[in-house]
């Protein structure tokens, strides 16, 4: 096996992140984290079933969404997952759309359906900032539902969007408060740790790290692992070169760009269409004209 420089996977990679919270026997990190996040919202959620993560829609279009997590709950409650790498132009209209599939699946047949709803929550773990949130280095959790503009109360609680912008998280392991300041730092820093901190020995914790230690893997795992972190690092070093090329071409510009090195290099290893969309952003039809030259 090749020599790794990390002791634990890095979670914001495609297998690492599934590794970590898309497997049945690792269900409970997701079901701690899901509860951390959301006690204030609804309570305790006391059981999870992983649903299949690829829906067709019904129209012309025949669009295709995939969801890096998709579950429910005990009471029928759906949940979406999502982890995003890399600051996407229209990603708050993705998540949006994301959600109606779990709206339209509860429709049932026959003219007994009174349209009665169960709550649906799509969760956007962020690696980047929104340029609209620069000027709230302190806020990296948004919570999101319809509310009416003049009394700002909520007009409708079934459906709700939160979106964890992650580069925020500054808090030092000893400045950790409550669990789910703990979870937030090891998504933030797991990759970067050499041994599990004291303050974090509680169970959960315990088997996530057992989990994300590079040395148990077998040899397949490990190669998927490191073609994910691959994945991870183009993405980030195209971004930062198209970035730097922004000064002279106009910083939109070079993100452009970057984001098409990204997807020719994707193409170059037979990636999926549907994965690159996901990656990148763009259209089936841009894809095709990079695909061309």
């Amino acid at each position: 096996m090749t020599e790794f420089r990390e002791k634990y996977i890095n979670p914001f990679t495609d297998y690492g992140f599934k590794r970590l919270f898309g497997e049945e026997p690792s269900k409970d990190l997701l079901l701690d984290f899901l509860n951390e996040l959301l006690k204030e919202e609804q309570g305790e959620i006391t059981e999870l079933t992983y649903l299949k993560n690829e829906n067709l829609d019904s129209t012309d279009l025949n669009r295709k969404a995939v969801f890096d997590l998709y579950c429910t709950n005990e009471h029928g409650e759906k949940f979406i997952v999502e982890l995003q790498k890399t600051k996407q132009k229209y990603f708050k209209d993705r998540t949006l759309y994301y959600s109606t599939f779990p709206i339209r699946e509860q429709a049932t047949m026959g003219s007994d359906w009174n349209f009665e709803l169960k709550n649906v929550y799509t969760i956007a773990i962020l690696d980047f900032v929104f340029d609209e949130d620069k000027h709230q280095p302190d806020k990296l959790r948004y919570d999101v539902k319809l509310t009416d503009i003049e009394t700002k109360k909520v007009f409708y609680d079934k459906l709700t969007f939160i979106y964890l912008e992650m580069p925020k998280f500054k808090k030092t392991c000893e400045e950790l408060e409550t669990k789910f300041d703990k979870w937030l730092f090891i998504l933030s820093h797991l990759n970067k740790l050499e041994r599990i901190p004291d303050n974090l020995n509680d169970s959960v914790f315990l088997k996530l790290f057992e989990i994300a230690e590079i040395a148990k893997f077998s040899r397949e795992e490990y190669q998927n692992y490191e073609d994910s972190l691959k994945y991870y690092r183009d993405i980030k070093n195209s971004l930062v070169t198209a970035k730097e090329e922004g000064i002279e071409l106009g910083i939109e510009k070079g993100i452009e760009k970057g984001i098409e090195k990204v997807a020719i290099e994707m193409l170059k290893n037979d990636e999926p269409i549907d994965k690159i969309i996901k990656f990148t952003g763009l259209t089936k039809a841009q894809i095709n004209d990079l695909r061309k030259e």
